[in-house]
């Protein structure tokens, strides 16, 4: 891939990641204050509605150019996803119960680290090319 290439991908990857960010981060934070659900339940509705915005997001913009099917990378971005949000979701509860951090301030310090660690698996693992 070459240095214009990935910038591109890592831009788009930026823009879509904030957007899904946004889904998750705008709902979990209504479900838990307005709605009243506990966090952790707040956290994993928010999840399954960004999930969507964020494969689809991915796929069609920042990895575009990989050309890799829907039977190879839809399994692992569901891993690598599900992956990050049990590490959100543990890291997130666990902030809650050991800290007096507030809920929008825990889950925004969790979803940066674990935004981090899905660019790293998506770009090298579940886009990959396969050729």
């Amino acid at each position: 891939m070459s240095p214009s290439t990935h910038a591109r991908s890592a831009s788009w990857f930026t823009i879509i990641g904030t957007i899904a960010a946004l889904v998750h981060y705008v709902s979990a934070i209504i479900l838990e204050s307005a709605m009243r659900f506990s966090p952790g339940s707040a956290n994993l509705l928010a999840f399954l509605l960004a999930f969507p915005v964020s494969y689809f997001g991915h796929r069609m913009l920042s990895f575009a150019g990989n050309h890799s099917e829907h039977r190879h990378a839809l399994p692992r971005f569901l891993l690598v996803a599900c992956t990050g949000f049990a590490t959100n979701q543990l890291l997130l509860l666990s902030l809650l119960a050991f800290s007096p951090t507030p809920f929008w301030l825990a889950l925004a310090l969790v979803m940066i680290v674990v935004a981090l660690a899905t660019y790293v698996l998506s770009r090298y693992w579940v886009f990959r090319h396969r050729g």
